[in-house]
């Protein structure tokens, strides 16, 4: 029987095909995918945090300076949370004096003279009783003070209770862990070094040999 000769032969004698290789993007999908489980998971577990913010204004007394209502409001706003504290806040709040340092946060405006009083809880109602307790107890103290300061301090607007959780919901943490994920897997595909691309075995490049010398011509003697 006659050997088949060719590409086919060739093609027989070689090893065992090799697996393909994964293309170098790979890292790209499967991070944003991890990262997106992770946050989705993240969303459902995390238990929703809601806030509720009450208003205090502090305003000239008669004869007073207005700029000096401003310098106050700022002070007052540092010191809202000890003030608080020290006062009966705690008691109709409900609540325990680190639960109210931790759970009460105060921000002033540099042009007007109020302060904005934020408390966040899991519980709607505790977060809203929250920020009106401190809220009514830093009035109380203005009232006390007046005398000295030339100031009065008003509750503007009460904190209600609110109805939905300020805490990101499951899908921004899914689309915020996604967005994550894939920044993660595009910084490693850029810092993976590249793949040399080998020969594969069996196949050798052919060689163009030397090319010979063209013999000298000799002279015939006469």
């Amino acid at each position: 029987m006659s050997r088949v000769s060719g590409p086919r032969q060739r093609q027989s004698t070689r090893g065992p095909l090799r697996a393909r290789a994964l293309p170098r993007w790979w890292p790209l999908p499967v991070c944003a995918l991890l990262g997106a489980s992770a946050g989705g998971l993240y969303g459902v577990v995390k238990t929703p945090e809601y806030s509720a913010t009450s208003y205090v204004v502090v305003t000239p007394a008669e004869k007073a300076d207005p700029s000096v209502a401003l310098g106050f409001a700022q002070a007052y706003g540092r010191v809202a949370t000890e003030v608080a504290v020290i006062g009966d806040a705690q008691v109709w709040a409900g609540v325990s004096a680190a639960t109210l340092r931790g759970s009460v946060q105060t921000a002033t405006s540099p042009d007007a003279p109020m302060i904005a009083i934020t408390a966040t809880s899991p519980r709607a109602a505790d977060a809203a009783g929250m920020a009106n307790a401190v809220a009514r107890a830093l009035t109380l103290n203005g009232r006390h003070t007046q005398a000295d300061t030339g100031v009065r301090v008003v509750q503007f607007s009460r904190a209600a209770k609110p109805l939905a959780p300020s805490s990101p919901s499951a899908s921004l943490t899914t689309l915020v862990g996604g967005c994550a994920g894939g920044l993660l897997g595009g910084l490693a595909l850029l810092a993976r070094p590249r793949r040399r691309h080998e020969p594969e075995p069996g196949i050798t490049a052919a060689v163009p040999g030397p090319a010979g010398a063209s013999p000298v011509p000799q002279e015939v003697a006469p």
